[in-house]
């Protein structure tokens, strides 16, 4: 038993003899200097060291009286301690990797995530990284895998602005519904897609309803990063202008601006997504 918490203590950072004089001291105190190595099994010639040391971090308690006499700093106060020291390392790591991360060469380049569970853990992760706007594209199937971290970007005071085919039910964010709907656009192009842009700085775009299949790109490059916001951002100046003018425009454009679909519509859309059209994997 003695052992096994010696292990455990040496995961807190403490030494052997650390460990041993704590746990010495934890069975039994006060102790003079040399009951704590009778005890604990720690050499005198090393016990009166490593008691200072420990003294110095606040694990070890003394009393300056005549003897000398030590404590143990309570368990549940070390246990605090330490959690407190691994939580602000960890954030510090954190912040400071994230900065190094921003600043190295690594955001030139285009990274290709495969398989929808991984394509979702990037959006996800790429969305808790927002701080200031998030625009995003999808279809309301896909709407509650990332509903959760959306729904965090808005407490923390990030605005978000979706362009949905279908209600995704985000009472949380500006929501547009695309025109046409979801069942035109998924007939036309044979899938469904999602596309992120994070403070202008930062995106994911990709197919996400091919189960395995499923592919996107992730980059923090501005060859990549700009020309994505600007699309999501036409889907917004499109949506605001039927919201003010439709008449006028689908008069001249068709209802849902079909004419202007027909008209730059690639034929070879349906052949841009693999895979049977609006359809998952597992036929979903």
């Amino acid at each position: 038993m003695v052992s096994d918490l010696v292990g455990v203590l040496g995961d807190l950072g403490f030494t052997e003899y650390e460990a041993k004089v704590y746990l010495a001291l934890v069975e039994e105190s006060p102790l003079t200097g040399y009951a704590v190595a009778r005890v604990s099994g720690v050499p005198r010639s090393k016990v009166y060291e490593v008691l200072e040391g420990m003294s110095g971090r606040g694990e070890v308690l003394v009393s300056h009286g005549e003897p000398v006499r030590y404590a143990p700093l309570p368990p549940r106060e070390l246990i605090a301690s330490r959690r407190r020291q691994a939580e602000g390392a960890l954030s510090a790591a954190a912040e400071g990797l994230e900065r190094h991360a921003r600043g190295s060469g690594g955001s030139d380049l285009i990274w290709d995530i495969t398989g929808r569970e991984e394509v979702l853990d990037r959006l996800r992760e790429v969305i808790g990284r927002a701080e200031k706007r998030i625009l995003l594209q999808l279809w309301r199937e896909d709407a509650p895998e990332v509903r959760e971290e959306l729904a965090a970007a808005a407490r923390r005071g990030v605005e978000v602005v979706v362009v949905a085919y279908g209600e995704p039910d985000y009472p949380f964010a500006t929501v547009y519904l695309h025109e046409p709907g979801p069942e035109q656009i998924t007939f036309e192009y044979g899938g469904r897609w999602m596309i992120l842009s994070i403070d202008a700085r930062e995106i994911v775009a990709g197919i996400v309803s091919l189960g395995k299949g499923s592919r996107a790109a992730w980059s923090s490059h501005p060859g990549m990063v700009v020309p994505i916001t600007e699309q999501i951002k036409h889907d917004l100046y499109i949506a605001e202008m039927l919201r003010e003018h439709r008449d006028t425009l689908e008069e001249t454009f068709g209802p849902s601006l079909a004419r202007l679909r027909e008209r730059f519509g690639p034929p070879y859309a349906s052949a841009l997504i693999s895979g049977s059209p609006g359809r998952d994997e597992d036929g979903s």
